[in-house]
C-alpha cells in the first residue's frame, strides 16, 4: 500500500497508463489511507462508493485508451464545493444534510477529465477562518506535530485539504483562496497550492463567502502535478459572468522552461515587525535560489501593502453579509420553528451559524450600512484599487514576484482561537493577491529548526499562471522538499 502512496499524480497516471495499477487499487488504497488518518479530521465525509464505481469506470477508459487527463487520480473536495447528491454543508450546521442536486462547474471538470472522488473535506465554516477551527465538525489537524507532540492547526480555511495531501489520504485536493486560503494551509502542511486568477476558475456552485474574492484552486504535492490538476479545473463557463475567456496557457509545459532571463520582484513592504526570523532567512534563501538560476531580482515597492488587511476585512465580511443573508430556514438546511416568520429566521440563524461567521456578518451589516457606508466600505473599495495599481505598477518592470507565504509555522490548535486578529494577521502575506485578482502559488521551501515546513510565495500577472509555474518548479527543485510528516497513514517521518 505505502508503494502507492509513495507514487506523485504524474507518477500515478503513468503507473495507470502502463497498467501497472489499477485505478481500483489506487482508491481502494487511498480511501485506506483516509481511514488510517481519521484522528486528522481532514474529512468529514468518505464517498467510498462513488470512488470505486469511479475508478471502475476509469479502469475501462484506460483499457479502452479514451483515458483523460486526471483518469484514476484520487480527489479530495473541500465541502464549500456542491456535490451531486453528497453532503455539502460548507462545514456549518445550518446546511446540515443539504445533498444538492447539482454538481459545481470545478468538480464537474475534474470528474470530466477522469478523476475520483474520495470524499468531502473540512474547511473553517463558510471558508472564514485561518486555522480550521470555526468548523461545525471540529478542528481539522495537520500531520505534522508540534513541540512535545503538540496537535499543529493545519492553516485555513482549506485546512482539511492541505492536511489530506500532506498526510497521503487525498492524491489531490480542490481548495477555496477568499484572502489566503490555499496558500497559507499549503505552507503550513508542507504542500503546493495555487490561487489562480480571480475568474480562471468558475465559481458556480461553489458555496459564496465574497464573491468579488473567492477562487478555487488546486492542492497537490509537487509543482507538476498542480499543473496537471489546474489544467482540468480551469474553464470559462457561461453560469459565472465573472469566469474569464481568457486562454489557459500551457501549464504542463511551462514547468521545464526555468527562469533564466526572468525578472523576480521582492517587495520591500513584505518585511514586517513580527516575522519570524526563519522565514526572512527562507526568503533569502529563494532569492539566491532564483539568482543562481538565472534570473535577476529586482526590489520593487507595493505601497499600499499596510492597508491590504484592514481593507480586506472591511470587503469581505461586507459580502459575506450579503451572500448569507439567503440561509433564513425558509428553503433548504436547518430550521429552528418559533411563533413567527422573524422569530423564525433569528432562531435559525443563532443556532445555525457558528460565532466567526457571526462575528463577520455583523462586522458586514455594519459597514453596509447607511452611516457608515462610505466610511468604511467606499473607502475600503478605493484602497482595494489602489493596491491593485501597486501591483500594475510593478509589473512593468518585473515578471513575477517571490514573498514569504506565512509570517510564520504552524501553530498549535487552539492557541488563537479566541483572539480573531491576531488569527486575521495569518492571512497578511496573501490578501494582497487576492484584492488584485492575481494568481499566487505557495511551495514548500523547508523546515524550521523545529522541523516545520514553511513555504514560499510567487505572485505573477493576471492570467499568467505559466510564468508563476515557472518560477516555482525552479524554487521546488532548489529546496528538494521531501521531507513528510510524522502522522502518515502507513509510517514515515520527518
Amino acid at each position: 500500500m505505502s508503494d502507492l502512496l509513495d507514487l506523485n499524480a504524474v507518477e500515478a497516471r503513468r503507473a495507470l497508463d502502463e497498467k501497472s495499477i489499477s485505478a481500483v487499487e489506487l482508491a481502494k488504497t487511498y480511501l485506506a489511507a483516509a481511514e488510517e488518518t481519521s484522528g486528522l479530521n481532514n474529512y468529514v465525509e468518505l464517498t467510498a462508493d462513488h470512488a470505486l464505481a469511479m475508478a471502475a469506470e476509469s479502469d475501462k477508459r484506460i483499457a479502452e485508451g479514451t483515458a483523460g487527463l486526471l483518469e484514476g487520480l484520487p480527489i479530495g473536495v473541500k465541502d464549500l464545493f456542491c456535490t451531486k447528491e453528497v453532503n455539502s454543508t460548507a462545514c456549518s450546521r445550518i446546511l446540515k444534510g443539504f445533498k444538492p442536486p447539482y454538481e459545481s462547474t470545478v468538480t464537474s471538470n475534474l470528474w470530466a477529465a477522469g478523476g475520483v472522488m474520495l470524499g468531502k473535506l473540512n474547511c473553517d465554516e463558510f471558508a472564514m477562518g485561518s486555522a480550521n477551527e470555526t468548523s461545525a465538525y471540529g478542528p481539522a489537524i495537520s500531520p505534522w506535530k508540534g513541540i512535545d507532540n503538540v496537535d499543529l492547526v493545519p492553516g485555513g480555511s482549506s485546512g482539511g485539504s492541505a492536511s489530506a495531501v500532506a498526510a497521503r489520504s487525498a492524491l489531490m485536493a480542490t481548495g477555496t483562496d477568499t484572502g489566503g486560503s490555499i496558500r497559507q494551509p499549503a505552507a503550513f502542511c508542507g504542500v503546493v497550492g495555487l490561487k489562480p486568477t480571480y475568474g480562471r476558475c468558475s465559481r458556480w456552485g461553489i458555496v459564496a463567502f465574497a464573491s468579488s474574492l473567492d477562487q478555487a484552486g488546486p492542492f497537490t504535492r509537487t509543482v507538476a502535478d498542480n499543473a496537471l490538476m489546474m489544467t482540468a479545473m480551469a474553464s470559462h463557463d457561461l453560469k459565472d459572468s465573472t469566469s474569464t475567456q481568457t486562454p489557459l496557457q500551457d501549464l504542463i509545459g511551462a514547468i521545464g522552461d526555468g527562469v533564466k532571463g526572468m525578472k523576480i520582484g521582492v517587495p520591500r513592504e513584505y518585511v514586517m515587525d513580527g516575522m519570524d526570523g526563519e522565514v526572512v532567512k527562507l526568503w533569502e534563501q529563494g532569492q539566491v535560489w532564483l539568482r543562481d538560476a538565472g534570473a535577476e531580482l529586482v526590489d520593487v515597492s507595493l505601497p499600499h501593502t499596510k492597508y491590504a488587511l484592514p481593507a480586506y476585512y472591511i470587503i469581505a465580511p461586507a459580502e459575506a453579509s450579503s451572500n448569507l443573508a439567503r440561509y433564513d430556514g425558509v428553503r433548504f438546511g436547518m430550521r429552528v420553528e418559533a411563533d413567527t416568520l422573524d422569530g423564525m429566521y433569528e432562531a435559525t440563524r443563532a443556532a445555525g451559524f457558528g460565532e466567526e461567521v457571526q462575528r463577520r456578518i455583523m462586522i458586514g451589516t455594519y459597514v453596509l450600512s447607511a452611516g457608515y457606508y462610505d466610511a468604511y466600505y467606499l473607502k475600503a473599495q478605493k484602497v482595494r484599487r489602489l493596491i491593485k495599481d501597486d501591483f500594475d505598477t510593478a509589473f512593468q518592470s518585473v515578471d513575477a514576484m517571490l514573498t514569504p507565504a506565512t509570517p510564520s509555522a504552524a501553530f498549535p490548535v487552539g492557541r488563537k482561537i479566541d483572539d480573531p486578529v491576531t488569527n486575521y494577521l495569518n492571512d497578511v502575506f496573501t490578501v494582497p493577491a487576492n484584492l488584485a485578482g492575481l494568481p499566487g502559488i505557495s511551495v514548500p521551501g523547508g523546515l524550521t529548526s523545529d522541523g516545520l515546513p514553511l513555504g514560499l510565495q510567487v505572485v505573477g500577472r493576471a492570467f499568467d499562471e505559466a510564468s508563476i509555474y515557472r518560477v516555482a518548479a525552479v524554487l521546488e527543485d532548489a529546496a528538494g522538499f521531501t521531507q513528510t510528516p510524522a502522522r502518515m497513514a502507513f509510517g514515515g517521518s520527518a
